[in-house]
């Protein structure tokens, strides 16, 4: 009799916090939780899958770089992953000298690149974007980075939707639940929501990526408003980027016009940040 007692007690508890937590979580999220623990999804198998494709995605890069004109060890050195304005500069410098004869594979090489970084969340493309400066008109550019930008998010948010639902599940359904409720209340114009977040920095973007498909924010709306979102942002960057080109090339001192254009791309890459309180407030 009593372990009855006590296991009708325990059901009348579980039950509480169950319901406690459906109305607690959104009911897309909560939704989604129930079939996935249902059909027994595991965060491990998830990784595994995850694990797969980033194999796939580097032995594709791998082969983009293998078709790549023959370098000296010293311009081989040049050809990585920029971390600082001084790779960027460097390996600018060697894929300027070889864009005019290989033009393709440097462009396809630079796309593949920057979409590699942007799906997978790997720091780096904001060097790239600055890159893009050096190396082409601003029109392409511009171009080239919002493309990259639309596609390698929109693959990111894509392998979220196959294997990242058990993460944002477990570690970020507080986060997730509040950025849903916003969602929301912005359902009719999206698109614009998606905007203002990509050129402010109240949401980094990994989260946007991946918690969008979590709380039903449709593909489409994502591409658009990230295709557009990112190009004031790009804009700066491929100035700075451009700036960047025209002092090296010219081979001189750094003037005080080239120093007054970099301080001005500078402040007004700083500016959303500076009015973030402000923006928050009229965006709620």
């Amino acid at each position: 009799m009593c372990c009855q007692t006590i296991i009708v007690c325990c059901s009348v508890v579980l039950n509480e916090q169950t319901a406690k937590k459906q109305k607690e979580l959104p009911l897309c999220i909560y939704q989604d939780l129930t079939i996935q623990h249902s059909a027994g999804g595991s965060a491990r198998m998830s990784l595994l899958i995850l694990v797969s494709i980033f194999a796939c995605a580097a032995s594709v890069m791998y082969l983009v770089y293998r078709n790549f004109p023959e370098l000296s060890d010293d311009e081989m050195e040049k050809i990585k992953i920029p971390k600082d304005m001084d790779d960027a500069k460097a390996l600018g410098t060697v894929l300027s000298k070889y864009k005019d004869t290989y033009y393709t594979q440097v462009l396809v090489a630079y796309f593949a690149t920057y979409v590699f970084l942007q799906t997978f969340a790997i720091p780096g493309s904001i060097f790239l974007s600055i890159l893009s400066g050096y190396l082409y008109p601003f029109p392409l550019a511009l171009f080239l980075v919002c493309l990259c930008s639309g596609l390698g998010a929109s693959f990111c948010y894509m392998l979220s939707y196959l294997v990242g639902r058990p993460v944002v599940y477990r570690y970020l359904t507080e986060r997730a639940q509040k950025w849903s409720q916003q969602v929301d209340k912005h359902r009719n114009h999206l698109i614009n929501y998606i905007i203002f977040l990509r050129i402010t920095p109240f949401l980094p973007n990994w989260f946007i990526n991946i918690t969008s498909p979590v709380i039903n924010v449709p593909l489409g709306v994502f591409f658009i408003g990230t295709f557009l979102g990112v190009a004031p942002p790009s804009f700066v960057a491929i100035n700075a980027g451009t700036t960047l080109y025209k002092l090296t090339t010219a081979g001189e001192a750094v003037s005080w016009n080239s120093l007054a254009v970099l301080g001005v791309l500078a402040v007004l890459s700083i500016l959303p940040v500076c009015f973030q309180k402000k923006l928050q407030q009229k965006l709620e």
